[in-house]
């Protein structure tokens, strides 16, 4: 596990990443609100600091959860109600007031590791097939009606993540956040490019509908 620690105080993010390396747990250090939105995905848990100096906390996590689940332990000073509820609601997973025991922070963060392996046990169908059209997510081969359609690596990317959960809307920052690795950088552009690729070669008006304003979805 690698944790991301988010925060701006250089004593306190020192403490807690020789805590977390007592325990043999790898950590890397942010310290502004951006980095956690371009770095988020180097990490399998985050412990977010709401003070930040170029954004706040909460309005991170919010832009965050657009695009990622990935665990977030908000770790702050902050302990009113209002703001607890407030991050709670947001999107975060867990929250602790400083200055938190170690042993307790660790014990949260192993919490969420042992839910993070029971989520990944259930393997994924390898196979998805919506009449003639056959999408094979171990061989990365798309087929219609038997015959084989060659798509890009991002291409096959689009499909297979809007087949994650077919009939649900994907929004525009995820897929770019997803594929092409930063959804706050990203080029809008290159995401139109290939969806529409991608919609030419499936050659079915409606397969994959257009929420305006928001992203897309697979309706077969």
């Amino acid at each position: 596990m690698r944790v991301g620690i988010v925060e701006d105080d250089d004593g306190v993010a020192g403490a807690i990443a020789d805590g977390l390396k007592m325990h043999r747990i790898e950590s890397g250090r942010m310290s502004r609100g951006l980095d956690v939105l371009t770095r988020h995905q180097e990490f399998d848990v985050i412990l977010l600091d709401l003070g930040l100096p170029d954004a706040d906390g909460i309005d991170v996590l919010r832009q965050l959860r657009q695009v990622s689940l990935v665990p977030v332990v908000v770790l702050t000073a902050r302990d009113d109600e209002r703001t607890i509820v407030r991050t709670l609601r947001s999107g975060a997973d867990d929250y602790l007031v400083k200055p938190a025991r170690m042993a307790e922070l660790l014990a949260r963060i192993e919490a969420i590791g042992r839910r993070m392996a029971r989520s990944s046990a259930a393997p994924a169908p390898a196979a998805r097939s919506f009449g003639d059209i056959v999408v094979d997510l171990g061989s990365r081969s798309l087929t219609i009606g038997g015959e084989p359609v060659q798509l890009t690596t991002k291409e096959f990317d689009l499909l297979a993540m809007l087949l994650e959960e077919p009939g649900a809307a994907v929004s525009r920052q995820q897929l770019m956040d997803r594929i092409w690795g930063d959804a706050f950088v990203a080029v809008s552009r290159s995401l139109d490019v290939h969806m529409n690729a991608l919609r030419s070669k499936l050659g079915r008006s409606g397969l994959i509908e257009t929420i305006r304003g928001f992203g897309y979805r697979w309706t077969a």
